[in-house]
């Protein structure tokens, strides 16, 4: 168990800025050169139900929520993008439980939660919870968040 993610080495330091507290230096950045900048409406931690929890038996069950780092809105109010900001897409970054969720996620609100590892000029992304996700070696780059989520994928339509 001595090699196994821990909440200790997996949390940066808080960083605050504009009202808002973000979990790390790279969530920061992330927010400051890609999401503030880009025109987008967005969300900072949102809150998202994915199960509803209630009374079970003589027992209450919790809900199931999942709190992404920022959701992308179209001009309309759609969902575009959303974005969970880790440190790397091994499982130090993206654990078990994390894949149930993001996978959770778009079966309810029939968009991928994109994993982002930030970058100096840009950052790589990769959606999850698809059958067809890119590889690490093959995430898709950026150095903007005006793309169609579906990049982020291994589908054909990623690389037309």
């Amino acid at each position: 168990m001595a090699n196994s993610p821990t909440a200790i080495n997996k949390r940066g330091t808080k960083v605050y800025r504009d009202g808002y507290t973000f979990d790390s230096a790279k969530e920061d950045y992330f927010y400051t050169e890609f999401v503030k900048k880009s025109g987008f409406d967005f969300d900072v931690h949102p809150k998202f139900e994915l199960a509803k929890g209630g009374r079970l038996d003589r027992v209450n069950v919790r809900s199931v929520i999942y709190t992404p780092d920022f959701v992308i809105y179209d001009g309309i109010g759609q969902m575009t993008h959303v974005f969970d900001v880790k440190n790397s897409f091994g499982v130090y970054g993206i654990d078990p439980v994390v894949q149930l969720r993001f996978k959770l996620f778009l079966l309810r609100y029939k968009i991928p939660v994109e994993a982002v590892v930030v970058r100096t000029h840009d950052f790589k992304v990769i959606a999850q919870g698809v059958d067809r996700r890119r590889q690490p070696k093959t995430a898709l780059v950026r150095t903007n968040i005006n793309y169609d989520w579906i990049r982020a994928t291994n589908y054909k339509e990623a690389y037309q």
